[in-house]
């Protein structure tokens, strides 16, 4: 058994050593599952079975390397996560991304992201607009307000994870390279239950950590927003709605501003300001304003969380091809907190499921059908 393996799965399930003891219905101690962890000794078939059931993977996930290295980049500065909800967050994401991965090789989707992973240097804040222009016009999005950041990011295979995590996760980005150094996935990662506009913002602003490469004293995280707003609202399309400079701006006009482009009243007044079209007199009036309103947490018109849908989709597409079993897609939805509801007949996949299994398989399936039908 690979030794980091265990752990790296263990981590991910959120388990202490204590408690997957306990999952395991104490058929070790915990110092014996230490020993697997460090590659000390090693479990034998019985406990290693044990194991696999306790964390919900087959025995051959435990006993396999991964294929690529995953790469995090920073979290953002005083998110007051800790360091064991820190783990637990990259083990999580690790595990995921491996999934998809395997997946979309079994499918035939093997091509990088599109994208160019910090390929913008970024030594000022105008910079990160104009790498966040540069990524609009290499996907041929124009001045247009995005429809669903979610499936942007999906169609330019750029995966898009939603974990459970406390309130103090935003979000972090990640990419995969395999043994040669060369990037085979790219993924967002934000926090599930989030509201739209707050998700929307959250994925475009980690988007933003994946393509620049801030140099010199620039502050990465406000060049990560500066990208994630000029992402969702592009400079010129904002000077035509509301005009190059203004005085004052009505309640009314942010929030058709916020249900067209999908983002919050806050984040656009930010960026209002950011571009010079209100002074920072009147940015500071609305920031009394929203906070004695109680906004600052909770808006009016939060917009509907935006759901991903390639790894339900291909999944399903793997499973009616025959290339996993029902009980892998099941599986893997699952750990990626998908509801398992199948609309494919039981009967299509139970033979898909017998054309997987051994000749020897297969025959004492059938006879055990022949004495049913005989029965």
């Amino acid at each position: 058994m690979i030794a980091d393996r265990l752990k790296q799965i263990r981590l991910a399930r959120g388990l202490s050593l204590d408690a997957l003891v306990r999952e395991m219905g104490e058929i070790v101690t915990k110092q014996a599952i230490s020993k697997y962890e460090t590659g000390k000794s090693q479990p034998t078939p019985k406990v290693l079975r044990a194991l696999a059931r306790a964390l919900q993977v087959s025995p051959t996930d435990l006993l396999k390397r991964p294929a690529v290295a995953v790469e995090f980049i920073a979290y953002r500065k005083g998110s007051g996560l800790r360091k064991k909800e820190q783990v637990t967050v990259e083990h999580t994401v690790e595990r995921l991304l491996e999934q998809r991965l395997e997946l979309g090789e079994l499918v035939g989707e093997v091509a990088p992201p599109d994208l160019p992973i910090r390929g913008w240097k970024v030594a000022e804040p105008e910079d990160a607009e104009k790498a966040a222009e540069g990524l609009r016009m290499l996907w041929g999005l124009g001045q247009a307000p995005i429809a669903s950041m979610v499936a942007t990011l999906e169609d330019h295979r750029v995966h898009v994870v939603a974990i459970e995590a406390g309130e103090k996760f935003d979000g972090i980005s990640a990419f995969t390279l395999d043994a040669r150094g060369t990037a085979r996935g790219a993924a967002v990662v934000t926090r599930r239950g989030l509201v739209g506009e707050r998700q929307r913002m959250n994925l475009a602003h980690e988007l933003g950590h994946l393509v620049i490469e801030p140099i010199g004293e620039v502050d990465e995280e406000k060049a990560a927003f500066r990208f994630g707003s000029a992402f969702l609202v592009p400079a010129e399309a904002l000077y035509r709605e509301v005009g190059l400079k203004r005085n004052f701006v009505q309640g009314e006009e942010l929030m058709m501003l916020k249900e067209k482009y999908g983002i919050s009243v806050q984040a656009l007044l930010y960026r209002l300001q950011v571009l010079g079209i209100i002074g920072p007199a009147h940015y500071r009036q609305w920031c009394i304003a929203i906070n004695q309103k109680g906004y600052r947490k909770e808006e009016p018109g939060a917009l509907p969380t935006e759901e991903p849908a390639w790894l339900r989709r291909t999944v399903i597409r793997a499973l009616s091809e025959g290339l996993i079993t029902r009980r892998r897609a099941e599986r893997i939805l699952e750990e990626g907190r998908e509801v398992v509801d199948w609309e494919l007949p039981d009967e299509l996949l139970e033979r898909r499921e017998l054309l997987k299994a051994s000749a020897e398989e297969r025959r004492s399936i059938l006879a055990g059908q022949i004495a049913a039908m005989k029965r």
